[in-house]
């Protein structure tokens, strides 16, 4: 089965808007974006990467910009699909044909292609690893309170390559003798790999 044929089937099961998924499809056909279908849905791309999606609902029919937070909405009428969750993608709802403003649809549509080819994107957010601090480090910033000021000086980076450094060693003698060798470079205010960057 072709992408047409399955966009075909997709507006067939949702007949109850059959007409304004065709007509919207038929506007999106008519820029340069090209018709694929993703996760079951049309799906409109440009170089490859996600711009728009059309879809059905019970209640309403929509459009939705993948990289919709970088549209200039000039109407005011995008929706984030989940407040605090949904970083870049928009949407818009409609539950009748009358409420589409076709001419504004295409405007926004061509706005997010345009955007798209300029490399406009939401990227992924980092995710940062969780320091964990072995139980032999802890222990010395307990009895060593300038030790403790100290690492806590350093970059959450420099902290982490001390934390994991020591904590990986498999016996406690080692992880010991790791914590001696690393105590003077911590209040030094140095990284543990400081002394290899300029090498």
């Amino acid at each position: 089965m072709t992408d047409a044929e399955k966009i075909e089937a997709y507006i067939a099961k949702n007949n109850h808007w059959e007409q304004e998924l065709t007509q919207l499809r038929s506007l999106l056909q008519q820029t340069e974006a090209v018709e694929t279908v993703k996760w079951g849905i049309p799906t409109y791309t440009v170089g490859g990467k996600n711009v728009m999606g059309i879809g059905a609902f019970k209640n309403h029919f929509g459009l939705w910009f993948f990289n919709g937070s970088f549209l200039s909405d000039p109407k005011g009428v995008l929706r984030n699909a989940q407040e605090g969750k949904t970083r870049g993608m928009r949407q818009l709802n409609w539950n009748s044909l009358a409420e589409v403003d076709f001419d504004m649809v295409k405007a926004y549509a061509l706005e997010a292609i345009e955007n798209q080819k300029q490399g406009k994107e939401i990227k992924p957010q980092r995710k940062t690893k969780t320091l964990v601090i072995p139980i032999e480090l802890q222990t010395a910033f307990d009895q060593d309170a300038g030790l403790k000021t100290a690492f806590d000086a350093l970059t959450p980076g420099k902290q982490r390559e001390y934390a994991d450094h020591i904590g990986s060693a498999k016996q406690e003698k080692t992880r010991l003798s790791r914590l001696e060798k690393c105590r003077p470079m911590i209040n030094a205010g140095a990284g543990l790999h400081d002394k290899y960057k300029n090498c």
